[in-house]
């Protein structure tokens, strides 16, 4: 007797199918069962622990902050969590709404000046606002293409993040042509990486956004893209081939 007909892409829906397959026996049954209750399970129980470990990290920040009168859990009979989130975030926005106007940006622009006097403070500050301002700041300049370099070897691609280019001093010390910052992150932890200046003319971007690059390296290719993203990788993985013959016979002279 043949398997199920399944017309579906899902390798979720796959699976189940060949669960019941009749050629399975009753153990593998249970096993297969076991492991598919486990891949809908597992992604939810991890995101519901992180999200929870996140508030309760920011509880354990901003309660003792709370005199002990104003804390929830002194008048009610039960601990409430996510109060201190609540309040972080209603603390950070009155921030913001403050630092909107001139009073704000006066006392900002005083306070960056203490810190741009104190020799080992400055440095850390000064990246940590760069980093949040790319991250965060609508006028930042975070990753917002990605491109393939061939990187480690001839005919090996690697994937990159490309952001500004750089400023005018470098310009003038970099060879001729057009160059852009890219950050290579490593796999699985893309916080690690080479960061480097590149010709333009030396990568190939590509449609894709970072989001799905970035799971495609944290999965190290074991969570490809899919879809419309699956053919245009497939039709740029021509392309690179293309490009590496191209240069083979330009260094052959």
């Amino acid at each position: 007797m043949s398997e199920p007909a399944n017309n579906s892409d899902d390798p979720l829906t796959v699976d189940v199918a060949r669960v019941t397959s009749t050629h399975t026996s009753f153990a593998g049954r249970l096993r297969n069962y076991f492991l598919t209750g486990l891949v809908v399970a597992g992604p939810l129980a991890i995101t519901v622990w992180l999200i929870w470990s996140l508030i309760n990290w920011v509880d354990g920040l901003v309660r003792p902050v709370i005199p002990p009168d104003y804390r929830p859990e002194s008048y009610l009979p039960w601990p409430i969590p996510g109060t201190g989130l609540i309040i972080a975030v209603v603390a950070l926005t009155l921030l913001g709404f403050l630092t909107a106007n001139l009073v704000g940006r006066t006392l900002v622009g005083w306070g960056e000046g203490v810190l741009a006097r104190l020799p080992i403070v400055r440095p850390i500050y000064k990246t940590m606002k760069h980093v949040f301002e790319a991250l965060f700041s609508k006028t930042g300049s975070s990753f917002r293409k990605v491109a393939l370099v061939e990187f480690p070897a001839p005919g090996m691609w690697s994937l990159v993040f490309l952001s500004q280019p750089p400023s005018a001093n470098l310009v003038k010390q970099l060879p001729a042509g057009e160059h852009v910052s890219a950050f290579m992150p490593c796999t699985p932890n893309p916080t690690t990486g080479f960061f480097f200046y590149v010709k333009r003319k030396d990568l190939i971007e590509l449609d894709i956004s970072v989001e799905n690059a970035m799971t495609l390296l944290i999965s190290a290719g074991m969570v490809q893209p899919e879809g419309e993203v699956q053919k245009n990788l497939a039709a740029l993985a021509i392309k690179a081939k293309a490009a590496r013959a191209k240069h083979k016979p330009e260094a052959a002279e």
